[in-house]
């Protein structure tokens, strides 16, 4: 018999993710919840009832990439909800935008979802199959992100997080190992470690430990990243500020229980420019501690991001950073224009560096440092690597014998973290499968990427 009364549709969201990987996680944790009690997940704002925009505040650039975000949702649906970090400072959209349905700040799950409810009520309550175990992620199925805290108790001058987010809010080690343990078990291969100040974990919360699979695990940098080492995936640690136990967890990358990979946000060389950066860590011993951590893991990558063009920044204050770049031989590097954002103390130490000032210097910097990267890529010519598979592209053509029935892909070592980083370009003659691990023999290097054949499974 024909249903005259079918189903009514499920409420459709559109969703736009901004930002960091910490913005991502929060938007993966908005979806998950909204999957969970119904709303469909819509690829378009035109396709959607209603459409939500994670924004970013960061920087200025960030805040208008943002904007332009929120306006296309409007023009595209017309019912739009504001999340994220530009969502701390209200004032700002709502002078471009007075008609969004509602404005949260970051972390506000539960005003998100309440306001989607608002608009757009659910149509049924949630059931436990609508979701998989590990939640929505927006990453591939062999990577995710692993957010161990919230916040950051730092008060770097050029930075407004804190404003934005709050103080540093560690969540208990068995939290992060019981969402951990979910996503391996969902086919996870890679775990990426972040949070604002990683090494920072659990200062809050006094290393209080918790239960885990029988026995306590403190809310500590070291003993969560020995924990998660144990659960059998990729470990990646991200942002990780140079404090002095950090030197802890080297051994365990020499071991094999971690990455030997370590995201150092460095931000400069010269002691003036970080004392007027208000940089947290020592920073006089850095070269001697990078020999160390060398000498412990010889393996180990160190990438780092730096700001050219701070207020106050001389030509010494800048020869004195490539000079340590020469020195340090960092893997790889990410540099910034100093950008003055509004409420940060760094636009009232010094006076600002002329704008064509910085553009030449960030020039020089990344010429400098590509010949560094360069040489230490290299040196990875000749060895096999441990390659994790992103991306298939096929065949290459079959006409030619020495290629035939070859698979191309690309993927990454150990030490590069997706999306930032470069990649492995791979051959292999039988077919690969994105989130497999094969060895690879390297055969030669680019500026940025490595490339090779698989030998080995």
């Amino acid at each position: 018999m024909e249903n005259r009364h079918p189903a009514p549709r499920a409420p459709r969201v559109s969703f736009v993710s901004l930002g960091c990987p910490k913005a991502l996680v929060d938007s993966e944790r908005i979806m998950t919840r909204l999957r969970a009690e119904g709303y469909e997940l819509a690829r378009s704002h035109a396709g959607a009832d209603l459409a939500v925009v994670n924004t970013c505040g960061f920087l200025d650039s960030a805040q208008a990439e943002s904007l332009a975000a929120i306006g296309q949702a409007l023009s595209e649906n017309g019912k739009v909800i504001v999340t994220g970090c530009m969502g701390a400072e209200p004032e700002k959209i709502t002078a471009r935008y007075p008609g969004v349905l509602a404005i949260t700040g970051p972390q506000q799950y539960e005003s998100v979802v309440a306001a989607v409810h608002r608009a757009l009520p659910p149509r049924h309550d949630p059931f436990v199959d609508l979701l998989p175990p590990e939640g929505i992620k927006l990453t591939p199925r062999h990577y995710a992100y692993l957010k161990i805290s919230e916040g950051c108790n730092n008060r770097c001058s050029f930075c407004i997080i804190p404003k934005l987010r709050g103080d540093l809010v560690s969540r208990p080690a068995a939290d992060v190992l019981r969402e951990a343990e979910r996503l391996i078990a969902a086919g996870v291969k890679e775990l990426l470690v972040i949070s604002q100040d990683t090494s920072a974990y659990g200062t809050d919360l006094k290393y209080a430990a918790s239960a885990w699979k029988g026995h306590e695990v403190r809310a500590k940098f070291l003993d969560l990243a020995r924990a998660l080492g144990e659960l059998g995936a990729w470990v990646r640690l991200h942002y990780v500020y140079p404090y002095p136990h950090v030197d802890e967890v080297i051994p365990l990358m020499a071991e094999g229980k971690v990455l030997p990979y370590l995201d150092v946000p460095f931000q400069h060389a010269s002691p003036a420019v970080l004392r007027r950066m208000k940089r947290p860590a020592a920073q006089e011993k850095t070269l001697q501690r990078i020999a160390r951590w060398r000498d412990i893991c010889p393996d180990l990558t160190i990438r780092s991001t730096f700001i050219v063009g701070f207020p106050g920044e001389s030509e010494e204050d800048f020869r004195r950073l490539l000079d340590w770049l020469d020195k340090a031989e960092l893997d790889r590097v990410g540099c910034f224009r100093y950008e003055p954002v509004a409420g940060a103390l760094a636009n009232e130490v010094a006076p600002a560096v002329p704008h064509a000032v910085k553009e030449e210097r960030w020039h020089r910097f990344m010429g400098h440092q590509q010949a560094i990267s360069a040489r230490r890529l290299r040196r990875r010519v000749g060895t096999r690597q441990q390659v994790i598979i992103d991306q298939v592209h096929g065949s290459c053509d079959k006409s030619d014998p020495v290629g035939a029935a070859a698979t191309v892909a690309k993927g990454r070592t150990r030490g590069d973290a997706p999306q930032i980083d470069g990649v492995v370009h791979v051959a292999s003659r039988r077919p690969l499968r994105r989130g497999e691990i094969a060895t690879v023999r390297i055969e030669r290097a680019d500026e940025y990427d490595l490339h090779g054949t698989v030998v080995g499974f």
